[in-house]
Formats: C-alpha cells, structure tokens, sequence
C-alpha cells in the first residue's frame, strides 16, 4: 500500500518524440525541488498505462499524475473508471503534457513546456470535479465499453490518426509522421454512409467524418467543456477540394463551426447504428474491430476529479 498522500506518476514515453526523456528529467526536477512525494514507474509499451495505473489505484495512491499524451491519458482514465468504486473521495488525478496529441492539456491552458504549472497545481491540490465520457461498441458481436475525455472520431478523422500511426513506424518519429499522413488523407475526401441518432432525432446520410466531444476534440468541437454534462457533436460533410482551405482556417482559429460544411448538435447521449466502413478512434486510439455499431455514447457527469494547473498571473 502507498504511504498516505504519496502521489503515483506513470512516465509514457514516446520513441522518436524529441526532447521526451530531456523534459522528463526536467519534470522530476521541479517536483523534487517542490518537496513533492511520490513514486513513479515508466511504460514499457502500449497499454502498459492502463495497467500501471490500475495497479496505483489498487495499491492506495489518492493522486495519479500521467506524463504523457492523450492516448496514454485515455488508458489511465478507463483503469480508473474500472477501479472507481474502490477509490477514495478524495482521489485525484491530472496529466503533465508530454506527447503529439496533448488536446486535453492545451483545454486547461497547458502545452508541453508548462508542466511547472500543473506541479504547482499538484501541490495546492487545485480540484474540480470534471465529466468523462463513455462509449459501448461491439467487437466481433461481444459488447465492450471505453471511456474517454477528449473525443471519439469516425471516418477522416480516426483515418487520420491510423495514417499517421502507420506512417511512424517506417519513419521512426511520430511527429514528422504527421504532414504526410495529413495530406494523404484530407484531399482523398472519403464519404461514408451513417446512421445516428443523437438525443430523440434520427439521422442517415453521408458524412465525411464525426466528432463527439467531451472537450475541444482537435478543433472539432471547439465549444465543447469536459464540465457540463454534456457532449459536443459534429457532422462533416465532404466539401469541394477548393473549400478545404478555408477549413483549414477556420479550425486554426477555433471557428470551426462556422464552417458550412459542419452541422453541430449538443447532447447527453447518442447512438451510431451504422458506421459503414469508417474507422472509429477514441482520444487518438484507432479501435481494432471492423464492425463496431450499434454503439452508444453517453456522458457521466462529474464523476472524477481532476486537478487543475495553477496559471501564472
């Protein structure tokens, strides 16, 4: 068992990351020069969070620090959604931003230089209670259930984070994967045929991508708030290749849906009854199964504690 209000850190690595191991040992620095108490261990490949963190949860840690990225969040967050029952109220947990996809982080005001920020928050045990997402799909005919925080992604979208996956393990970093992969997919322009229902209204036709966000889901969800009980939703349909561009502006801008092509909804819960042939990823992991609806997404409101870093004034 963890000594009481011993904090538990899980370091995910990522190979070809630049500067990934530097900012790490810069981290363990400042936490140490905070007087900060904790034990840490480091992933050894992928799903390795998931594990590591439900063995923290099962050994008595009220605080769980990630330092890693989305996907290496989304693994510790459905460890400690299977776990939630054992832990204490007072459990918390946070993310230090140390990966591509740091989506999450950048919410809360954090990029991957700002990790003092949230040890700072770590120490004041800075709090508030935050909605996590979660999604019930098949795999092979057998129901299975993930949560997520940031966004679930169907068509271009999750095609664009397998692309980009594939791509770095030829090219051996992740981050120059990801303008390739981009470009060999965004002008491709797959449409795909789906069938939803979001709230009470049905909905079938050809979309070229979705994102349902608990938070800001890449720029696709731009409104949405990990804190409302609510889900952002976006339906994309395939604009004309001269079109693309001005996407691309308004995404940078956070104005993505003001773009004609974007057809937004808000809601507690929703149902994908077809998926066509389009992949579907989970806070930038691709799912393996090829026929995952009928699936059902849905909202859990405040059911986890999250630790907010502190903003300099």
């Amino acid at each position: 068992m963890a000594e009481a209000n011993r904090i538990g850190v899980i370091y995910s690595p990522h190979v070809g990351l630049d500067h990934s191991q530097k900012r790490w040992g810069l981290i363990r620095k400042y936490m140490e020069q905070k007087g900060m108490r904790y034990d840490f261990v480091q992933s050894e490949s992928f799903g390795s969070v998931e594990r590591l963190t439900r063995m923290m949860c099962e050994n008595g840690y009220k605080t769980i620090v990630v330092v890693g990225g989305d996907s290496s969040l989304n693994g510790a967050i459905n460890a400690i959604m299977e776990c939630r029952e054992m832990l204490p109220e007072d459990f918390a947990f946070t993310v230090i931003p140390n990966g591509i996809g740091n989506d999450f982080s950048r919410f809360w005001g954090v990029s991957v230089d700002d990790y003092k920020k949230v040890v700072d928050g770590i120490i004041a045990r800075n709090v508030r209670s935050i909605d996590v997402g979660c999604c019930t799909y098949q795999d092979e005919g057998i129901p299975q259930q993930r949560y997520f925080l940031n966004c679930i992604n169907i068509g271009l979208g999750a095609r664009l984070i397998k692309t980009t996956n594939d791509a770095a393990q030829i090219i051996g970093s992740k981050r120059l994967s990801v303008i390739p992969a981009f470009l060999s997919r965004i002008f491709e322009r797959k449409q795909f045929h789906l069938s939803l229902k979001i709230e009470t209204e049905e909905i079938e036709g050809t979309y070229m991508s979705v994102c349902v966000g608990n938070c800001h889901g890449y720029g696709q969800t731009p409104n949405a708030v990990p804190y409302n009980g609510l889900l952002d939703v976006s339906l994309i349909t395939r604009p004309e290749w001269w079109q693309l561009f001005e996407g691309f502006w308004l995404l940078g801008k956070g104005r993505f849906l003001n773009y004609k092509n974007v057809h937004p909804y808000r809601a507690r819960q929703m149902y994908v009854n077809d998926v066509d042939k389009a992949l579907v990823s989970l806070d930038g992991l691709v799912l393996q199964t090829k026929h995952p609806a009928p699936m059902r997404i849905s909202i859990k409101p405040d059911v986890l504690n999250y630790i907010v870093p502190i903003m300099s004034e």
